[in-house]
């Protein structure tokens, strides 16, 4: 059965779409809002390739817009790992009228969203107390949660540290090795393994300012998001210097590809280098031994001739 969803006509007038709109701003806005995959609740799901496909986008221009409505516009929130997204005014303009019918649609799809984060986010926004006291109430189950988990990480700290260690580090790694420098990192680093949030933030903003900056590409949010993801699913002890040097070391060779960087960073994972210090050691021994093999290498072949040496063609004639 078809959905039909109706936008109101002050759609037009409304400042943020008269000022900070561009034309594609507002033909993107208007399909998330009439899109085949709203709800009643303003949160759905939806992929990044299915927006590409209907809008007749690449992916990356798809990103480059989400991008722009969460961070600029600040009208959209999206999880990339459920593929949830949510209209933030959602309710304010589409949920004013309760009933039992309404009601039962609004707790049915309520109980489908994965991140319940979300549906605070929408509610804010509801003007009718019925309607938000409803989307409270799983608000409410979000933040009883999250304190349960807290309550578990903090009760249980070395049993999680240990899970993430044998899941990350190579199975190759010499435990004496990965015990001394894991070991060394914490006493320079004593919240590494609690890293407040805007600590996280502040490493995601360095790698990105480094890679628009540094010509590797400033719409290629496919590429950005691959290289993030190392520092949460990489065994660095590091991620945020180890990522960044790699950067340099692909900007210094002229090879400003996501595929170099990723390579560069594979390869010290395999040799067990998991900070900066470690491999400024390695590349150190390794520049040791090229030049220690290229001295060996011109040496002359046979024995040398000692350079006070003279040859005297008529010695033995008498």
């Amino acid at each position: 059965m078809a959905k039909y969803r109706m936008v109101r006509n002050d759609f037009w007038t409304n400042p943020i779409a008269l000022e900070e709109m561009t034309p594609e701003d507002k033909y993107f806005y208007l399909y998330l809002l009439t899109n085949p995959n709203t709800t009643q609740i303003g949160i759905y799901k939806i992929t990044k390739k299915q927006m590409a496909f209907d809008l007749g986008y690449s992916i990356e221009s798809v990103q480059s817009l989400m991008e722009r409505f969460i961070r600029h516009h600040k009208l959209i929130r999206y999880n990339p790992e459920t593929r949830e997204l949510a209209i933030k005014n959602w309710g304010r303009y589409n949920l004013h009228k309760g009933g039992k019918p309404v009601m039962d649609c609004i707790n049915s799809e309520l109980k489908e969203v994965e991140d319940l984060s979300l549906i605070s986010y929408v509610g804010e926004a509801i003007n009718k107390e019925e309607i938000r006291s409803l989307y409270e109430s799983f608000s409410k189950h979000d933040i009883e949660k999250e304190i349960s988990q807290q309550i578990e990480d903090d009760t249980y700290p070395d049993t999680e540290c240990d899970e993430v260690d044998d899941t990350f580090l190579p199975s190759d790694t010499i435990p004496d090795q990965k015990e001394k420098a894991y070991s060394s990192d914490i006493e320079n680093n004593p919240d590494i393994e609690e890293q407040p949030q805007h600590q996280k933030t502040k490493d995601v903003t360095e790698i990105v300012e480094f890679w628009d900056s540094n010509g590797f590409g400033f719409s290629n949010m496919n590429a950005k998001e691959q290289l993030l993801s190392w520092l949460d699913e990489s065994s660095f002890l590091q991620p945020k210097d180890v990522v960044l040097k790699a950067l340099a070391i692909a900007c210094a060779n002229n090879k400003r590809k996501l595929n170099y960087v990723i390579g560069i960073l594979k390869n010290w994972e395999n040799e067990s280098l998991l900070t900066t210090q470690e491999i400024d050691s390695y590349q150190e021994n390794e520049n040791h031994v090229h030049k220690h093999k290229q001295s060996t290498e011109s040496l002359p072949s046979g024995r040398a001739i000692p350079s006070g040496f003279e040859l005297d063609l008529t010695a033995g004639e008498d």
